[in-house]
């Protein structure tokens, strides 16, 4: 039974990876997960410099989901590339670093600075971030925005550049044309959704930064349909991400066109929910007769020629 997918460069022994900002570095699931089994690891996102993040409180639960706020809080490139990456490469198990900057500029840096890094597999670019220059319009809402970003990554790199794409727009189709076009290799998405939550008691908004990024099962039916579309308007692999929480869920994602899956709010009440995704899609390919998880991607397509 074959498993392995490749995914815009990167070869992957499975098609589930984690979600960035999720899963650490990696070694803080070391206790309940046995890291050689993932697909990949995406690490949390990084930045030319350290980063303190967004003031407290950061986390907020929600019906079925949560919201978060965490600003981007990382050591910098400098130190994932010379301190965290050393322990990752001996793991052999694909790296996925998510970067991100206020300029597009601090992408072009970070990527540069990862380059040929031991361990690094491919890039993944959070275009969810605000242009500075352009008065804080995110990256990732502007198609010629998301497009310039992914040329300056791309110029300064041979490694895959997976763009992440934000759900927080009209037509995201548009967007991944535009950064298809631009060279990309991969893309992943949904990023979360923008979301905010008020404590009635005191009054005010719960997040110190007011505003948060909804993710887990509540988002899922928007992130497949996500999917769904932009699996019909690009031929790049995807990276279906959103709400999964087992392997139905992750297969509601490849039927739809995703490639390969990540798995992020899951893992804070499961931590071992990484696994047992693999383990119940081999299950499901055993018990439908399928010998390759390849033959699955995109098929819920075919339905309309039945």
């Amino acid at each position: 039974m074959k498993t392995a997918v490749n995914l815009g460069g990167i070869q992957m022994k499975n098609p589930v990876a984690t979600a960035s900002g999720t899963f650490g570095f990696g070694f803080e699931y070391r206790p309940y997960v046995p890291l050689q089994r993932l697909g990949a690891i995406t690490i949390k996102g990084t930045t030319p410099a350290p980063r303190r993040g967004n003031p407290t409180p950061r986390v907020a639960e929600t019906p079925s989901g949560m919201l978060n706020a965490i600003g981007l809080q990382n050591p910098g490139a400098d130190r994932v590339a010379g301190d965290i990456m050393p322990g990752l490469a001996e793991l052999g198990v694909p790296v996925i670093v998510n970067i991100a900057g206020d300029t597009v500029e601090d992408y072009a840096s970070v990527a540069r600075k990862l380059d040929r890094v031991p361990g690094v597999a491919g890039l993944e670019i959070n275009i969810s971030c605000p242009n500075v220059k352009k008065g804080g319009i995110q990256f990732g809402s502007d198609p010629r925005a998301a497009a310039e970003v992914t040329r300056a990554v791309k110029s300064v790199t041979g490694m895959p550049v997976i763009v992440k794409l934000s759900p927080n727009v009209t037509d995201i189709t548009a967007v991944a044309e535009a950064v298809a076009g631009a060279g990309a290799d991969a893309l992943s998405l949904i990023n979360t959704l923008l979301g905010m939550v008020i404590d009635v008691e005191k009054r005010r908004p719960l997040l110190g930064n007011v505003t948060g990024g909804l993710s887990g099962p509540a988002v899922r039916p928007v992130a497949v349909r996500m999917v769904w579309q932009v699996y019909r308007a690009v031929k790049l692999p995807i990276m279906g991400m959103g709400g999964i929480m087992d392997a139905r869920d992750a297969l509601e994602f490849i039927l739809a066109g995703a490639t390969a899956v990540a798995v992020g709010t899951a893992n804070f009440v499961n931590p071992r929910a990484t696994v047992e995704v693999i383990e119940g899609i081999e299950t499901y390919m055993r018990q439908n007769g399928y010998d390759d998880v390849n033959q699955l991607v995109g098929l819920a397509h075919r339905w309309e020629s039945q």
